[in-house]
């Protein structure tokens, strides 16, 4: 086993999972965790009032990258996953004014059936027909990125851009997909054009190779999952199973200080914390304040990943006030809309057990890429601008008997054009600080599973180099997050 000192400077999933991580492979390690926010979790924030279960951050994580469900199992959350719900139908996006379904069958952006697409209102028939020619153009051979807006337009044309896939990036990365580096974010879809040429074909080639469904009376997980008491369950869980940690909560660290082959963390309240091997898993612009004194060309790399701010607004209605006007699980709005909403979600029906039955939930979502100016207006005028556009989309003139508003400033990091190349830069200045390991969703994915992910590497790495074994080999991107 290992035996020494780790500082874990952030208390994000990230941290957590890194010190969970740690925890488990050697309980004789000293273990510091740094985190400036009065509270753990990062942007994990589950509310409960009222019998209203509200997530001011994420509300889910993707059942397909195991990592976040796999933590839950063994934190014994296992009985406490849930799925979207049957009852809360598709996801919409506004077109024209009008809420339209996304068409049946769109898998990571591309449509595997036709029939749905053909119905569709949210493409021309011009459109259509461009979006059905994607089957037989040829692939990009090159080994050049894109942008993610240049690759859908592409393989697929204008209008499936602008009605469809925008909105759905927009969901993800709260990003502006004309900047968004296509193999930073989607590189399976790259990979699947270069292997079958076309989009279409190779989905539909996955499609056929993937396994049968469960037997009848199985309780397949849907492609989202949740918590029955919130994503916060999973915060706390972890929090309590991780003996023996010195937490410094609610104060800042301000600089790492490398000192006798070791390394002093230094904390706003004038205090410090001696280390062997530090993680850092706080944002980019954080972290490059942190080791500006000892490089500042990693600092200035760091700075160079750019970061979105949204905020996120919770109503709840009485139910006999709204009726039935929530529709599917939710909507996303395209720019090309002129909303500063860019996507409403129903709460309430997309998980069990986040309302009164006798209460409607929603969520509603301002901030992205170039148009953040909303998220900095006071508590009733965003309030304002979210009811009246709710009024004039869904005809929704109803009174919140409560509502709730909390604002990510500089809270998603853009993995833009370049931002490999990047890492792997950062990946090269690190080889200089021996013992300093960086983590987060600034690297390597945003998701919960991926942040889990980062932070499992990342002690692992640090295990490694406090044993004195060479680290394992891995390509050098995988460093950083």
């Amino acid at each position: 086993m290992a035996a020494g000192r780790v500082a874990i400077i952030g208390g994000g999933i990230a941290g957590l999972a890194a010190a969970y991580r740690l925890r488990q492979a050697d309980t004789g390690l000293a273990l510091t965790l740094v985190e400036a926010d009065t509270r753990l979790g990062g942007k994990i924030r589950t509310e409960r009032m009222e019998g209203l279960v509200i997530e001011a951050g994420p509300d889910s994580f993707l059942a397909s990258k195991p990592a976040a469900a796999a933590l839950c199992e063994v934190l014994g959350l296992g009985d406490r996953i849930v799925s979207t719900t049957r009852e809360s139908g598709g996801t919409y996006i506004l077109h024209r004014g009008r809420l339209e379904p996304l068409p049946e069958g769109i898998t990571m952006l591309v449509p595997t059936k036709v029939r749905p697409l053909l119905r569709s209102r949210l493409l021309s028939t011009r459109g259509k027909l461009r979006l059905a020619t994607e089957y037989f153009r040829r692939p990009r051979l090159d080994d050049a990125d894109e942008s993610v807006a240049s690759f859908v337009r592409r393989r697929f044309g204008d209008e499936v851009f602008d009605h469809m896939a925008q909105p759905l990036l927009s969901g993800i990365y709260a990003g502006d997909a004309e900047q968004l580096s296509l193999l930073a974010t989607f590189p399976r879809l790259r990979e699947t054009e270069l292997r079958y040429g076309s989009l279409i074909r190779g989905m539909l080639a996955q499609r056929r190779a993937a396994p049968p469904p469960p037997p009848a009376g199985g309780q397949p997980r849907g492609a989202f999952l949740s918590l029955r008491g919130g994503l916060g369950e999973l915060i706390d869980a972890l929090v309590a199973s991780l003996d023996g940690i010195d937490w410094r909560v609610g104060v800042a660290a301000v600089a790492v200080e490398p000192v006798n082959g070791g390394w002093i963390v230094h904390l706003a309240d004038g205090s410090a914390v001696a280390a062997d091997a530090v993680l850092l898993a706080t944002p980019a612009w954080a972290t490059a304040d942190l080791v500006a004194g000892i490089d500042e060309e990693l600092a200035e790399l760091l700075r160079g990943i750019p970061y979105v701010s949204t905020a996120t607004i919770s109503l709840a209605y009485r139910r006999e006030d709204v009726g039935q006007v929530g529709v599917g699980r939710g909507f996303v709005i395209p720019r090309i809309e002129g909303r500063e909403l860019t996507a409403v979600t129903w709460a309430s029906s997309k998980f069990p057990h986040r309302a009164p039955e006798d209460l409607v939930l929603l969520r509603a979502f301002v901030g992205s890429a170039g148009r953040e100016e909303a998220v900095d207006l006071p508590d009733d005028q965003l309030l304002d601008l979210v009811r009246r556009e709710l009024r004039e989309i869904l005809g929704m003139d109803a009174t919140p008997v409560l509502t709730y508003i909390h604002r990510w400033y500089r809270a998603l990091p853009q993995y833009v054009l370049g931002h490999l190349e990047r890492v792997e830069a950062i990946d090269r200045r690190l080889e200089q600080h021996p013992g300093l390991l960086l983590l987060g969703a600034a690297y390597r994915g945003v998701g919960i599973p991926d942040c889990i992910v980062s932070g499992e590497r990342a002690a692992a790495r640090a295990l490694a180099y406090l044993a004195g074994a060479a680290e394992p080999s891995r390509q050098p991107q995988e460093r950083a997050g």
